[in-house]
Parts: C-alpha cells; structure tokens; sequence
C-alpha cells in the first residue's frame, strides 16, 4: 500500500463523494497512488483535485495533469474536451466537500490509530514533538506545514498508508462548527487541547467562546477515547469530560497534576533540562528549544508515550530528537546574530510568551521585531497595547514595530517603560522596516521575529540572514 491508496478507485469514490464518474470501467476499478490539489506535484497514476480558487482555477490544469500520468481528475466542471470522457474523470458539486467525504471515508477504512491536536497555542510544536516521541516505536505520520484546516486535514489524510500505525493530525480552526466538521472527518482516537487563549476573537467572542469552540474535537472522538489537557490552563483546568470519553489526564507545571516538571532549568536559547514526573517515574531530560512553554509539550507527549506503551528511555529519546519547523520557535544563528524565527503567527498569549524567551537571553542586546496580531476583535489595540507593556516590563532593549495595529505596541511600550530601557521604532509597512534593518540592527544582537502569518515576516528573517 506504499504506492497506493487502498480502496480509493475512481468509481467507488464518485459513489462515496455522489458524484458522476466518466471514463472507461477499467480505469474506473484502479485503486490511485495519491490525491493532490497541486498540479506541480501530481504523480503518474494519481488524482487531481481542481479547485478553483480566489487566483487560480485548477481547472485550467486538467489538460497537463493528464499529460503528467494521472489517472483521474476531480472537477465541478463537465469534461472539457472528448478526450477527456476516455479518461477517468468525476464531476461534483463541490470539490471542497468532496475532499471531506473522500477524507472521512478513507479514515474510516484505514486501520490506524489518530491523535488530534487543537488548542490556541502551541498546536505544530506540540505536533512535532508528539509525532518524534512516537515515531520511537510505531511508523508515525504527521500533518505537515499548516494543512489543519478544511482543505489540510483531508490533504493530510490522503497521505496516510499501510505501513502507518499512528497518525498526528493537527486541527485549527477560526469559528464555530469547524472543529465539529474536522473531528468527523479525523475520527480522533485520542486528543490533545494546548490551552484557550485569545485568538479568532472576531468570530468567538472571548475564552469562553474559544472553549466551546475547541471542545467540539469531543463531537467524534472515538468512545472511550483519551483526553490530554492542560491542566495549568484555568479554562481547561474546568472540564470534567462527559460519558463519551474517559476522565481527562491533566498535564501541567503544578504538582498536583499527573503529568508535571520539577527542576525547571533553562539554558537560553539551547532550551531548558527538567525533570519529568509521570505515574510510570521521573526522569531528567533536555528540551531543545527554549521557553517555559515547552515543557507541556515534553509533558503531554511523555503521557501521550505512555499510554502507547513506551518505555522512559524511548520517550526522552523522542524529546530530546525534537527538532522545531520553521517559523515556529526555530533559533537561526547567522555569522553575527541569533533569530529566533517564530514569524509564522501570533496572539497576545504567544507573544508574551517569545518576549519571555528573548528576555532570558544572557548576552548582547535583546531585540525584538513585532507585527500585527490579527482576527483579535472589539480588543484588538488593548491586546496589542499588552504586549508592549510585557516587553517593556522584560526590559527588551529595542522593539521593531511593523503594521497598523502594531503602533500599540509602541504606545504600551512608551507608557510603562519607566526606566526609558527599551527604544522603538514604528515602521507602517514591512518594506520601509526591511530597509532599515542594517542600520538598527547590530552585530551579537539576539532577535525575536514575530507576526501573524499575513505580514510576511519571513521576509525579515530572510532579510537578517543575509546580514
């Protein structure tokens, strides 16, 4: 099954997603190697799914996926051409929905265990560090880049294979009722929530609004199934579980829980060592990223670990192996500077918390390069006016502000930096900021580099290598 999907033929899945299949039986009955939506990546005997898009209509790609050798094509479009009807090909209403159903029925048909991960922050490094503690002992995929959404998860789905026994998917989500039709398709044995904090205030209100949102994981978690929550987390902290699932394991800094860390030691940038209590023993181990935070990812994955019947030793290994993507608490050291590369999204909790990690830093000027935090609501400024009062209390040397929101970061800087320690420079737009980035910055600096995905600061990080 490495090179195919196991009962996913053409014609069973226009049944499964109801639409019209065209094209000859034989072509019809041959089970496909892959399903993408990229036609730069299509493979010889594979599907197409053409999405039309807000820029691109994949459809414009039919002709050329099937030059490249694939067997099918997925449209909401009829065949365009007669010699496409010689050709496996399956017309819906909507190929996003297709997607879906394909993905839940194929979930359903591979015998696989699936861990679901949601929460506000943290989701792709707890992600990551779960998927490397696991892959000690069981063939272990896990969501790649950001397909956590309503298109990504299936996209990460159709990856699975024979071979995998575990499958790490991460879940995000934006409003209500999303994470209820994610939970259908992944069909989660197990899941783990990070935390409830302030993001997509827009659309959900508050915490509480966030909490109810994130909770809908429940609404298919398999009957009996785990719940890791974390425990530190006073919205989490409150749930009791219902009659779907089992009593929650809490995890957390505090003693008092199950899962929990003695002896936090932090090593700056290299990480921090601690000591790991766990029902099963204690046991020392390195995280190699730094950041308090990391902890309840070491945790939560050691429980995790656990229950899927490692051993301590296999679990630090997983631990200590962790290595973080890119744009997400990825520490860059160039010729003359330290990034911490964190710019692939931001919230007020996020922040506060890579202000924290900078703020460690024992050498050079602490610097920190900070973009617009969006989908925050009615609260926005006051949530950006927060941030720079906590980078302003952690005594940041020089903050960078980029964005029109990001001018409240320089007015909560201003206002509560008393002691005039920490400078800042207001750039609207991010190429004016770029420009300046050889002047302000200075050799032996240590940089934060943080923004919603939508400011591009990847630009930054690429423009401070260079450097």
């Amino acid at each position: 099954m490495k090179d195919r999907m196991i009962g996913m033929a053409p014609i069973k899945m226009a049944a499964v997603c109801k639409g019209r299949y065209f094209g000859s039986p034989e072509q019809g009955e041959q089970e496909i190697t892959d399903l993408t939506t990229d036609s730069r990546k299509v493979m010889p005997g594979g599907m197409f799914a053409a999405i039309r898009g807000n820029r691109v209509d994949g459809n414009r790609f039919v002709p050329e996926c099937y030059q490249k050798g694939v067997l099918c094509c997925l449209s909401e479009e009829p065949p365009q051409a007669p010699a496409d009807l010689q050709k496996a090909y399956i017309q819906v209403d909507s190929c996003q929905q297709a997607l879906k159903d394909l993905a839940e029925y194929y979930r359903q048909s591979c015998n696989i265990q699936v861990i679901g991960i949601t929460g506000s922050v943290g989701k792709t490094t707890t992600k990551e560090m779960v998927a490397s503690v696991l892959s000690q002992k069981y063939d272990t995929l896990k969501t790649l880049g950001n397909f956590n959404n309503e298109l990504g998860l299936p996209l990460t789905i159709f990856r699975l294979r024979e071979n995998h026994e575990i499958a790490v998917l991460e879940m995000g989500i934006s409003d209500f009722g999303e994470m209820t039709r994610l939970s259908k398709i992944a069909r989660p044995d197990h899941c783990i929530i990070t935390n409830i904090g302030q993001c997509h205030l827009e659309q959900l209100g508050d915490r509480d609004g966030v909490l109810r949102a994130k909770t809908e994981i429940f609404s298919y978690l398999r009957p009996g199934g785990r719940v890791y929550l974390n425990g530190d987390d006073d919205k989490l902290a409150s749930l009791e579980g219902d009659s779907r699932i089992q009593p929650p394991i809490f995890f957390g800094l505090d003693s008092s829980w199950e899962y929990h860390a003695r002896g936090i030691e932090s090593l700056g940038l290299e990480g921090s060592r601690a000591r790991l209590a766990t029902p099963s023993g204690e046991f020392e181990v390195k995280i190699p990223v730094p950041g308090r935070h990391m902890i309840y990812n070491a945790l939560v994955s050691a429980a995790v670990g656990l229950d899927y019947g490692l051993t301590l030793e296999e679990i630090r290994t997983g631990i200590e192996s962790f290595v973080p993507v890119g744009g997400r608490s990825n520490v860059i050291r160039t010729g003359s500077l330290t990034v911490m590369d964190d710019c692939y999204n931001a919230n007020p909790v996020s922040m506060k918390a890579g202000l924290d990690v900078l703020a460690d830093v024992p050498r050079g000027r602490r610097v920190a390069i900070l973009g617009d935090m969006f989908e925050l609501g009615e609260q926005e400024a006051q949530l950006h006016y927060q941030v720079g009062a906590h980078a302003a209390a952690r005594g940041i040397d020089l903050v960078l502000a980029v964005g029109s929101l990001a001018q409240e970061y320089v007015r909560g800087i201003e206002d509560n930096n008393r002691d005039r320690t920490t400078a800042t420079y207001y750039f609207p737009e991010l190429e004016e900021a770029i420009g300046r980035l050889g002047q302000l910055i200075l050799p032996g600096d240590s940089i934060l580099v943080k923004a919603s995905h939508a400011m591009n600061f990847e630009k930054i990080v690429a423009q401070l290598k260079a450097i």
